[in-house]
């Protein structure tokens, strides 16, 4: 277990394409930290680098009290678990979990009968590191629940208990550090859902520093202690899920985390009085006075409101200080939750959470109320600053 820091790291491929821009990163002795964002954001990058399988160039790495930029990979003391889990289809799930071990057994030439004949003393320690090796795999396989499959093949197992031997062959090595490059995303729906829950038990259990890479904002959420947002080889935004949620640095922050995305709508801030209002185009809605302070130097400004799904609710009041007037075009219910999607003639496309007893008729006019309490403004642009974070 160790402390792994990035200072100042830049990956530039040939042709001058800059992967990873100079980021700056420390991930905790015994933290887990996922990276995510849109493809070609630079994460499995970061991750690469890191693990040695790319030359950084420019920055440093460093893991524990090693800085590793030349050191190869098999050196860093590191464990990586891949996408497509790389498995030897010829060796039996025992057999893949102790590869790596054996390996770099340092007695194994003496583990045969020469050894017990002439060298008794090296076969002896011989023996010790293959019963270590036997009970690093039976206690990572107690873990995992793959014990009754230590003796099939890859072609026998179903994805997510191959996945799961993926795991078992990291976590033998006990490493400094596990590194994860999009390990659930060749599994279906509800596999996934499952083994991200073991995946979060497991890290509770062994307490190793972990790196974890992925596409899907909601896996990073609910594994992260802080989660890594990336765009263009930049850090967005490095902070617990809560804080990443609901506080958002930038527009482009607010909009990939959040499952309907975070509704945006291009307006101008107005001085009515002794109130600030948000002109929407076809609808005003009043500033509220925790935001009022923070926004008044903006008046006349174009600026961007960001407004969760969850914060929009349907009344039959007609307000006009925090509703926006829409044209409901489809209602897709799920079970516990229904999503409606609505418009302006502004802004087409809003989408709004509502619980499953709320009743929305399709093509039908609605008057949707807005939190103004739990929005957010932003300036101009698509990676403008939330003016309102604190």
């Amino acid at each position: 277990m160790a402390e792994v820091v990035l200072t100042n790291v830049t990956k530039i491929y040939p042709g001058n394409v800059k992967a990873v821009d100079n980021i700056s990163l420390t991930i905790q002795d015994r933290e887990f930290v996922v990276l995510v964002g849109p493809s070609g954001c630079g994460k499995s990058t970061t991750l690469r680098m890191v693990a040695g399988l790319e030359d950084i160039s420019d920055g440093e790495i460093r893991i524990g009290e090693r800085v590793v930029n030349g050191v190869a990979p098999k050196d860093r003391d590191i464990a990586m678990v891949f996408q497509n889990y790389a498995l030897y289809p010829h060796m039996t799930v025992y057999k893949n979990m102790a590869f790596g071990l054996l390996l770099r057994r340092r007695y194994g030439a003496w583990d045969n009968p020469l050894g017990f004949l002439f060298a008794h003393g090296l076969w002896r320690k011989a023996r010790a590191e293959r019963q270590e090796i036997d009970r690093r795999v039976h206690e990572a396989a107690d873990i995992l629940g793959i014990t009754p499959l230590l003796n099939r093949r890859p072609k026998a197992l179903s994805g997510g208990q191959r996945q799961r031997v993926a795991v078992g062959r990291a976590i033998v090595r006990n490493p400094k550090a596990f590194l994860f490059d999009e390990p659930l995303s060749n599994l279906d729906a509800k596999l996934r859902i499952g083994m991200r829950a073991e995946i979060k038990r497991l890290h509770r259990r062994v307490q190793t520093t972990t790196i974890y890479v992925t596409h899907d904002q909601e896996e990073a959420m609910t594994l992260g202690d802080r989660v890594v947002v990336m765009k263009d080889g930049l850090i967005q935004q490095c902070d617990t899920p809560y804080e990443v949620y609901e506080r958002p640095t930038n527009r482009f922050v607010a909009g990939f985390v959040g499952t309907p995305p975070m509704n945006f709508f291009e307006g101008r801030l107005l001085q009515e009085g002794d109130r600030l209002v948000f002109d929407e185009g076809d609808n005003r809605l009043t500033v509220s006075p925790r935001h009022r302070a923070v926004l008044a130097g903006h008046v006349g400004r174009t600026l961007t409101l960001g407004v969760r799904p969850e914060m929009l609710h349907p009344t039959g009041e007609a307000r006009t200080d925090s509703a926006l007037r829409v044209q409901v075009s489809v209602v897709e219910p799920l079970g516990d939750r229904t999503d409606v999607y609505a418009g302006t003639p502004r802004h087409p496309h809003i989408v709004c959470r509502v619980d499953s007893q709320t009743r929305v008729p399709e093509n039908s006019a609605a008057v949707l109320a807005v939190d103004m309490e739990r929005v957010h403004f932003f300036e101009a642009g698509e990676n403008g600053r939330n003016l309102t974070r604190g």
